[in-house]
């Protein structure tokens, strides 16, 4: 886990000091070790600083900050025949030796033929990038479970972990690198192709009772899968089916599962979830927060997120607290249930659609809901957890499961309009393994919601005499007023 930087020069000229630079602003992700590599040199260093006085100059550059989340895990770029490469992630399952050293391997002889191979045979959370002759190649998993932006300018075209980095060099319009995709980034700018992304698969007729057994399986090994390399994981907890399955499948695999729920003072869904976990025979961690909290935190939040999103940061805060105390817990591990809603029908707005718009209409929706996840949901999380040096994944987000439950029936999601729990056949799943009726039965409530954040932040925008939306935007704003966010 960390950060990756990357650059090409436009005009010939140097990217070392872009490359440098974007490291600088990106420490937060990880600080252990620092490397930086032209297409045929690697250095590392223990600081930033110390690259900028190796005295190399070239076109083309790649750097990264290294945050050691596995004892395995070894500073980078890594050196091939003829390229340097660093990947940044996670593979599932996880291979023994560094993932980096994996990659190289399948990247020989000819790294710019074989680049497409990862992704369309590699599972795991991850981005990456080569450097060859005057020209780099990116990639990003087929989820986006991983951040990945990229811009230009005049001078420059680069990628990054976050925007921030590309914000600081003047880089404008940044975008979200699209998932399952390769690029071409030379002089001339970027030439995205697509290697394997989410798509629909025709969907299948099948009962609840086998779609359950067949999906309970799927998780199953999805969970297995992306605990490989550890013994033990926090779960980040709110009693609800999502988290819960994912849970006891995690302590099926013989792993020491902590459960952590966070939220404001007196917030009944605080309690509900130490009921539920002492019901699963599970260790929870529950912290509770004061409204001062959410408006001293909310700033580090806006610049960690990077956006004005009312709702992102509503979320994102118990995303960070959680994280926080994973990680004080001794778990840089954290297990979530992001994907679930989209891929079950967990949302209220189907339900609200469905009379309207029509089950096939509900369904396009809620695959391109999943498809759309990398922007919405698996980036703003990210980013608040690296900041505690805590490594997200997410066992719904799961090559199979994905494939598998996009091609159920509606029927097995959402019976009708009227249906107020949704999720039926994940809700199957929960019983076959044991969860108890008033978890496997409970209604579906958003995290800003059940953590209080969201009535938080309109309280104290109202105290300002604000609208929430422009309250976060004056807050951002100034978390950003020595950054200068290019147009």
């Amino acid at each position: 886990m960390g950060a990756m930087a990357a650059a090409v020069n436009k005009k010939g000229e140097d990217a070392v000091s872009t490359v440098v630079a974007m490291l600088k602003e990106l420490t937060h992700r990880g600080n252990d070790a620092h490397g930086f590599s032209t297409p045929n040199s690697v250095i590392t260093t223990e600081s930033v600083e110390e690259i900028s006085l190796k005295n190399i100059s070239s076109n083309v550059a790649l750097g990264h900050n290294l945050s050691r989340i596995l004892l395995k895990d070894q500073p980078q770029p890594v050196q091939g025949k003829g390229f340097t490469l660093v990947f940044e992630g996670r593979l599932f399952p996880s291979p023994i030796l560094p993932e980096a050293g994996k990659i190289v391997e399948k990247l020989v002889p000819n790294p710019c033929r074989n680049i497409s191979n990862i992704i369309e045979e590699l599972e795991g959370s991850y981005i990456f990038a080569i450097a060859v002759s005057n020209k780099i190649i990116a990639g990003r998993d087929m989820f986006g479970t991983n951040p990945l932006y990229y811009g230009e300018n005049d001078s420059a075209c680069a990628v990054a972990s976050e925007r921030k980095a590309l914000w600081t060099q003047g880089i404008g319009n940044v975008k979200s690198f699209p998932p399952g995709h390769v690029a071409v980034v030379d002089a001339q700018g970027f030439v995205f192709k697509p290697i394997k992304i989410i798509t629909q698969p025709a969907h299948e007729n099948v009962g609840i009772e086998t779609a359950a057994k067949i999906l309970q399986d799927l998780l199953l090994k999805s969970a297995r899968k992306r605990v490989s390399d550890t013994e033990k994981v926090a779960v980040a907890f709110s009693g609800g089916v999502d988290s819960s399955v994912i849970a006891v499948l995690t302590k099926t695999c013989g792993i020491e599962v902590q459960l952590v729920s966070v939220g404001l003072e007196n917030q009944p869904e605080v309690e509900f979830a130490e009921t539920a976990a002492e019901a699963l025979g599970l260790p929870i961690h529950l912290k509770t927060y004061k409204r001062s909290d959410v408006e001293q935190i909310l700033p580090k939040i806006l610049w960690l997120i990077e956006e004005p999103d009312t709702v992102k940061a509503s979320i994102a805060i118990p995303f960070y607290w959680t994280a926080e105390s994973a990680s004080k817990l001794g778990c840089n591990i954290l297990l979530a249930g992001q994907g679930g809603d989209e891929l079950f029908g967990g949302y209220q707005r189907y339900v609200r659609d469905y009379e309207q718009l029509g089950a096939e209409t509900i369904q396009k929706n809620m695959y391109r809901d999943l498809a759309r996840s990398y922007e919405t949901n698996f980036q703003r999380d990210n980013q608040a957890c690296s900041f505690h040096k805590v490594e997200l994944r997410f066992p719904f987000v799961d090559r199979d499961v994905v494939r598998f439950s996009l091609g159920l029936p509606l029927s097995l999601k959402i019976k009708s309009a009227a249906d107020r729990l949704r999720k039926r056949v994940l809700r199957q799943v929960a019983c076959n393994i044991g969860l108890p009726p008033f978890i496997a039965g409970k209604t579906k409530k958003a995290i800003q919601y059940t953590t209080g954040v969201n009535k938080a932040l309109q309280r104290l925008a109202k105290r300002k005499g604000l609208t929430m939306r422009k309250y976060v935007e004056e807050i951002f704003r100034r978390a950003y007023s020595t950054v200068g966010i290019p147009k």
